[in-house]
């Protein structure tokens, strides 16, 4: 059986589709001891010998994990400057890779999985999963800039909005719950900065069908072979 190089490279857990062409394209990619640079070259599954920077790649079952994040993790798999990495939460011997980011301070939701495909199909803007966060501003949201909010503002000439703002509690404006179905880095934190807010406290809910709400902070679960299918399908 033959398939494209960058779905063989996902499939193997070893990024995503989209990171798998960059390897590609920044030659650190051989088939059968040949750099290639071809996105779309095709690979044969049972006899092609594939390596990145190095390294052999072979095929690995698929693991699937939700995590409740807690604060102080950064969300790769690596970090520069040695501090906590999210993978280390996971027991687990597979190669996995957080899908999306959260930043160092924000908890909540994630999911780390070695299958690129999934984390396309999570990730992927034409997909809409609604991610729902709950915010802590630094003074309470007018109803005005919850307004503008929901209509739409411009990020680097770019426009973005939220799909729901609900208050949780009657007295205070000040914690937001958020809906958005945008995964752009920092983006609830960079909208409400626009309209003259900080953000004190973030947490990630849900992503998708997938709550961490019965999840203790710093533990994770793994997703059932249904709920990976709900995705995939």
């Amino acid at each position: 059986m033959e398939i494209r190089l960058n779905k063989f490279l996902a499939e193997c857990g070893v990024a995503s589709r989209r990171k798998s062409d960059e390897f590609i394209l920044q030659g650190r990619v051989t088939v059968n001891g040949k750099t290639v640079k071809d996105k779309g070259l095709k690979v044969n599954l049972t006899k092609d010998v594939v390596t990145v920077d190095g390294e052999k790649i072979k095929p690995q079952k698929k693991v699937y994990f939700l995590l409740n994040k807690p604060k102080g993790f950064v969300t790769t798999t690596k970090d520069e400057k040695n501090r906590p990495t999210v993978t280390e939460l996971i027991k687990t011997n597979a190669k996995i890779f957080p899908v999306g980011r959260l930043d160092v301070n924000t908890t909540g939701a994630l999911i780390l999985t070695n299958d690129g495909d999934f984390y396309d199909k999570l990730l992927h803007p034409r997909n809409n999963v609604v991610r729902k966060y709950t915010a802590t501003l630094d003074k309470p949201l007018d109803p005005k800039d919850a307004e503008k909010l929901l209509k739409g503002v411009y990020l680097k000439g770019k426009k973005g909005k939220f799909l729901n703002l609900i208050f949780p509690s009657k007295k205070s404006r000040k914690i937001v719950e958020v809906h958005t179905n945008e995964g752009m880095y920092h983006f609830v934190k960079r909208m409400f900065e626009t309209v003259g807010y900080r953000v004190k406290k973030l947490n990630r809910n849900s992503i998708g069908p997938f709550t961490v709400e019965n999840i203790p902070v710093g533990t994770y679960r793994k997703l059932t072979p249904q709920e990976v299918d709900q995705i995939k399908n």
